[in-house]
């Protein structure tokens, strides 16, 4: 398995992802996990992956200073032109993550990764770039593929067959992100580098709906219930993402 990057299907994907219910909580759940993070004061910012660049775009509008890196072409050409319609600059790299390290001069005061790391052939490799590329007083901010709600889905839709397997990750050019995270295991890894401040679920909610009440539901009502319930002790675990904003140690 090697690491997979994205072509022009899985642009179209992102783009009808981004313009319905799933991509609107996502954003809405990332964004005011880091409005509560950030200190009010413009930063310089990394989105690694950074795909059609919304939350980048965000950032910028509040001012932060953005480089945007991105493997696949058809991605950061809409994440150009997304942010040449906004009038907002930025700076754009072409490259897998691998290659950062080497073209980066100074460390960055805050990191994206979102959605990245399921995607790896070795997920784990990646974090000790990421604490490389971050300020020691810097900040991380990590959503990933949640292997937990992604058996749990399975538990409720009867796919014992596919339990019993472990076979959890997509396949060829399956859109089904290919490396799903074990929560516990991520937190092993991170140890001894960084600190995990705070924890949210992406999606805590919305995905296990029945289709006739997800049709049913407003957008604006379910932004309110996943927003108030995405750190819930009970709920944020079975997030089909994960959002961790890390410190570095």
């Amino acid at each position: 398995m090697s690491d997979r990057h994205f072509d022009e299907l899985a642009t179209r994907f992102a783009e009808k992802i981004y313009g319905g219910a799933k991509g609107a909580i996502r954003l809405a759940v990332l964004q005011a996990d880091l409005a509560e993070a950030l200190p009010p004061r413009p930063l310089r910012v990394l989105d690694i992956g950074a795909g059609l660049g919304h939350m980048s775009l965000w950032l910028a509008q509040q001012g932060h200073q953005v480089t945007l890196a991105e493997p696949a072409e058809p991605m950061l050409a809409g994440a150009r032109q997304r942010f040449a319609e906004a009038g907002v600059p930025a700076q754009f790299i072409q490259a897998p993550w691998q290659d950062l390290p080497a073209q980066l001069e100074q460390p960055y005061d805050l990191v994206l990764c979102h959605a990245v790391l399921e995607w790896l052939a070795e997920p784990h490799a990646i974090l000790p770039v990421l604490h490389a590329l971050t300020t020691p007083a810097g900040w991380l901010s990590l959503a990933f593929y949640n292997k937990d709600a992604l058996i749990y889905r399975n538990l409720l839709k009867g796919h014992f067959r596919k339990l019993r397997k472990a076979r959890f990750a997509g396949e060829g050019q399956s859109l089904t992100p290919q490396a799903p995270l074990d929560p516990r295991e991520l937190a092993a890894q991170l140890a001894g580098r960084w600190t995990v401040e705070s924890q949210s679920g992406v999606r805590v909610f919305q995905d296990y709906m029945p289709s006739e009440f997800q049709a049913k539901a407003a957008v604006t009502d379910l932004l309110e219930m996943e927003l108030a319930h995405r750190r819930h002790p009970a709920f944020a675990g079975l997030g089909r993402y994960l959002h961790w904003i890390c410190r570095p140690l």
